[in-house]
């Protein structure tokens, strides 16, 4: 598992443009779509592997988060990379149902309700109402391709949703509304030379008890903030995690400090 790779799995190289890895997706999804795999006992594992390199590798941030581990640990970058990412997070955000269900419209493969219906049972639920000026859809499920466990959901739509709307949503779907988290906000303390140059940075998110390797660009300039999408505090019932942001503060020479530190005595 360590070895594994996500840009060997969808058959690109590091420097592929996002078209391109959008089009290596749609081919391995098709060849390994279980309509045309019945026979193929590995074809849901390598759909489930295709599936998760895809959705990181289709993220610009998720996605460079991943090349800042690979040019850091090699071929161990993988198992850093599912350390610090739940699945929940991996697929957060994530276009693969879409992709599905033009599929099915193309080539009269069965769509995201059949296949996911399948694979969670009753685990998968889909709705969609009408009622009192509000118009809700979405769906709901647990679990995922093998061992692959997350929630996905769309809310409802209205001017002015509020309690009410919140109570009825739940009591014609039996569901509660998706939470979107709370942001986190930290400070990190960067030289003004690595600052300058870039390059991973490692943080310790001690309120999601993960390790992360952050990408500083280059050029980052003291007091700016870097936001790290869906790294805040989860969601609840589904909903996505709020984002994290990082700002900067340069830190100072051991000479300006005292400095200041005289300064500030002589001035009380």
């Amino acid at each position: 598992m360590a070895k594994q790779d996500y840009y060997q799995i969808l058959g690109v190289d590091q420097n592929a443009a996002a078209k391109k890895i959008k089009e290596a997706y749609r081919e391995l999804a098709f060849k390994y779509h279980p309509d045309r795999n019945e026979k193929n006992p590995d074809s849901a594992e390598m759909m489930k592997a295709v599936n998760e390199a895809y959705a990181v590798l289709s993220n610009v941030e998720k996605r460079r988060a991943y090349d800042s581990m690979r040019n850091r640990f090699g071929d161990n970058a993988y198992g850093q990379f599912r350390n610090a990412y739940t699945e929940q997070d991996i697929f957060n955000g994530s276009d693969v149902q879409q992709i599905f269900e033009e599929m099915a419209r193309s080539f009269g493969l069965r769509g995201v309700d059949s296949i996911f219906g399948d694979f969670y049972g009753s685990g998968y639920k889909r709705f969609e109402f009408k009622q009192h000026g509000l118009h809700g859809k979405g769906f709901v499920y647990r679990g995922g391709f093998g061992k692959h466990r997350r929630k996905a959901t769309e809310g409802i739509s209205s001017p002015g949703v509020g309690r009410f709307a919140k109570y009825l949503f739940q009591k014609v779907t039996g569901l509660s509304l998706p939470q979107i988290g709370e942001d986190i906000r930290d400070t990190i303390h960067l030289t003004p030379e690595f600052a300058r140059s870039g390059g991973p940075y490692p943080y310790n998110h001690h309120r999601r008890s993960k390790k992360l390797v952050v990408s500083i660009p280059a050029g980052t300039k003291d007091g700016q903030q870097i936001r790290l999408s869906q790294m805040g505090a989860a969601g609840k019932n589904g909903g996505p995690s709020g984002d994290l942001y990082l700002k900067v503060k340069f830190k100072k020479p051991f000479l300006e400090k005292a400095k200041d530190f005289i300064v500030s005595a002589l001035s009380r």
